[in-house]
């Protein structure tokens, strides 16, 4: 297959790239900056969302986009510029994704648009599915229902689309590194009361759902990219001090994180319990339903 990726030199598009190449894809990615990138036997970086860009010049017929492009949530305090910023960036790939399959000759057959469980809001006592279509009333739930909305519109020009809502991505990047360092020190403990759900999933389990989707042809719309047992903060941290060797015992103040973080304190203090139930139902087998052994799979390398 001929795929086209936005964010493919991040966390998720490097992993992801990475199992396409091995799979004897080859991997289009778009990026605002070719030239700083060396393209080799099956990658190649092609310009993309500058005015100066001609992507579709540069393109086979392609089977599919995925789109994982968008500002990181946890890289500075949620002031009011820094929330647009985290919106625009989600809705200008996307446009960007629009663009492009409308300029080409050929439509693609699928578009993979990453998402975020923060759809459905938070809740300590609710469970959610993909038949949950209430979404939440605050600003990161906001920001997926505009996100989502765009890239629907692929659908209009007879692209299959799937927005996956990945929750935490647990790997060797991304949060994980700074959840553990608090236990290396010696002072990890619960963040808040603790019974906040955390819905996580393996970066392998990112890449197989990714994957999943695109050979899929029955999926479409939502797809909750969570493993299928999500924990409460207290039980999260308990294990990975067990997976660690280190205590877990220090409990870090609601109003302190709310003080030093602001409203960003909601990636920490607020969640929601997701369940995959489509993945489930059309056969996906999650090489980790089970936090521990997913922590020991990426601590112990």
């Amino acid at each position: 297959m001929k795929i086209a990726i936005t964010g493919g030199t991040g966390f998720v598009g490097n992993h992801l790239t990475s199992q396409l190449k091995k799979e004897g894809h080859h991997v289009y990615i778009l990026t605002r900056s070719p030239e700083k990138h060396s393209d080799s036997e099956r990658v190649t970086h092609v310009g993309w969302l500058k005015e100066e860009h001609r992507p579709e010049e540069h393109l086979p017929s392609l089977h599919a986009i995925v789109n994982l492009a968008g500002e990181s949530l946890n890289s500075g305090r949620w002031t009011e510029e820094r929330k647009q910023s985290i919106l625009n960036s989600r809705i200008q790939s996307t446009e960007g994704v629009l663009d492009l399959i409308a300029r080409l000759p050929e439509k693609p057959e699928v578009l993979i648009n990453a998402s975020a469980v923060g759809y459905y809001g938070q809740s300590k006592t609710k469970s959610f599915t993909e038949e949950t279509t209430e979404p939440g009333n605050d600003f990161l739930a906001n920001v997926v229902v505009e996100w989502e909305e765009r890239a629907s519109k692929a659908s209009e020009k007879g692209v299959r689309t799937a927005f996956v809502r990945f929750g935490l991505i647990l790997g060797e990047e991304g949060a994980l590194p700074k959840m553990v360092l608090p236990y290396k020190l010696m002072i990890g403990g619960n963040l808040g009361t603790g019974e906040q759900w955390m819905s996580w999933v393996h970066i392998d389990d990112v890449v197989g759902l990714i994957e999943f989707v695109l050979h899929n042809k029955n999926i479409h719309g939502p797809l909750n990219g969570t493993a299928p047992n999500p924990k409460r903060n207290k039980d999260f941290g308990h294990t990975l001090g067990e997976v660690l060797n280190r205590p877990h015992w220090l409990t870090a103040p609601s109003f302190a994180l709310k003080t030093a973080l602001g409203d960003m304190s909601t990636l920490l203090l607020d969640g929601q319990s997701v369940i995959p139930k489509k993945a489930i139902t059309e056969g996906y087998t999650f090489k980790y339903p089970d936090l521990k052994p997913a922590l020991h799979a990426i601590l112990s390398n």
